[in-house]
């Protein structure tokens, strides 16, 4: 299995670099019209999907992000149009120079060839991950959780026939279906698999980092942080908070640990506790919170560094925009991190000292997704430093080549 999957991956990649712009524009607008038209079949096999889950015990937010509906297939074929219309960034120049010998020097993108996507849950990375290798005129090999099996297979249907039926390799887009031992299998194959796209929890993480032999970008923890700065807009500190935190907690980019400045904390925290519990989120404080706040629960040590992907909360106040920074440097896992300031000088200290793939100032985190930055999608937010890092849409999936053009030169 593993040996085919990845051989006409391969050779689908090779013929998928000469696909024209409009060959694969045309593949994913139909693909976007016949998700709409296959709505009903696709929820129908994502109810099967989620009555596993529940029936498993999962957790409120593992069924959330296993969960579609119109609206949310309505996104994803969205995405898949809005991918369409953005310029191909494949053979695009992204410089160009001529040497004192003659010799003229261009470098191009490329697409990056075979990706191996593994994610867990969220079947809308099915559609989205397609579209954008394709896109690309790179080959996927999409390996789901099996906890989405059903959803995934239907979805990935209707984008490989589309696919096909544009004269493209329908071996450019595979669902991969199989346990541990095709992913083990796989993970070895960097004779034939390019990169390893992964999305997913600590099994997950652990396995793919210490069995890959092909370059991993990782999508995992998102412990991300809003700090209410003390010369923050109150009223806008709590928009931001309530976004962040309850619009949809199941997801990376929501906010895990509130830090408020202890010169606002007396102002800030009861309204905000209020407010989050009405939505009935759960707060954590350590004991400057608990003695404005007396009834929150006593956050550990453990709860800083814990991605709830739930409405749970930890609240720490900070005296100082020193301590909010070093506060964040040691729990921060790097996704994306924000401040509520009017503060010019916090503001570019901020973003200029935090070590993330997004700082935000006066923003919501939740902002931290492809089709916001106006990626059309993403196929994962990478808190790699190499080769991407935050959102990785178009130009994340490419390469470059050096083109050079002589005239006979030779080198003394």
């Amino acid at each position: 299995m593993v040996e085919a999957f990845s051989g006409e991956a391969r050779a689908a990649a090779r013929a998928l670099a000469g696909a024209s712009t409009a060959a694969k524009d045309a593949a994913l607008r139909a693909a976007a019209a016949r998700l709409r038209r296959e709505e009903a079949a696709i929820l129908r096999a994502n109810a099967d999907d989620v009555a596993r889950a529940r029936a498993a015990g999962e957790s409120a937010a593992f069924v959330d992000r296993l969960m579609l509906t119109t609206s949310r297939i309505d996104a994803m074929a969205r995405g898949l149009e809005e991918i369409a219309a953005l310029p191909d960034p494949v053979g695009e120049t992204i410089a160009a120079w001529r040497r004192p010998n003659g010799l003229e020097i261009a470098q191009v993108r490329v697409p990056i060839g075979v990706v191996l996507s593994i994610y867990e849950s969220r079947p809308n990375v099915t559609a989205d991950s397609a579209a954008l290798c394709l896109k690309t005129a790179n080959a996927v090999l999409l390996k789901g959780g099996s906890e989405a099996q059903a959803t995934n297979r239907a979805i990935a249907g209707a984008f490989r026939a589309e696919v096909e039926a544009a004269g493209l390799s329908a071996a450019a887009v595979q669902l991969v279906e199989g346990g541990r031992e095709v992913t083990r299998g796989l993970l070895k194959r960097d004779d034939r698999i390019d990169v390893v796209i992964a999305r997913g929890g600590e099994t997950l993480k652990h396995t793919i980092l210490e069995e890959s032999r092909i370059p991993v970008v990782k999508h995992f923890e998102g412990i991300c942080h809003l700090y209410v700065d003390e010369s923050a807009d109150l009223a806008m500190a709590e928009r931001i908070c309530l976004n962040a935190k309850v619009e949809r907690p199941s997801v990376c980019n929501a906010i895990e640990n509130l830090l408020v400045h202890e010169a606002v904390a007396p102002r800030f925290l009861p309204r905000i506790a209020a407010a989050l519990r009405a939505r009935r989120c759960e707060l954590r404080g350590d004991a400057a919170s608990r003695a404005i706040v007396g009834d929150l629960k006593p956050a550990t040590d453990a709860d800083w560094d814990t991605e709830y992907l739930d409405l749970i909360l930890s609240v720490a106040v900070v005296p100082s925009l020193d301590a909010a920074l070093a506060f964040i440097a040691r729990h921060s896992t790097g996704l994306a991190e924000a401040i509520v300031t009017e503060d010019y000088r916090a503001a570019r200290r901020f973003l200029a000292e935090v070590d993330a793939a997004a700082v935000f100032v006066n923003a919501s985190t939740r902002f931290t997704d492809g089709y916001e930055f106006g990626f059309g999608a993403e196929v994962g937010i990478s808190t790699n430093r190499l080769h991407a890092r935050g959102p990785m849409g178009l130009r994340e999936l490419t390469t470059y080549k050096y083109q050079v053009q002589g005239s006979g030169q030779i080198r003394a």
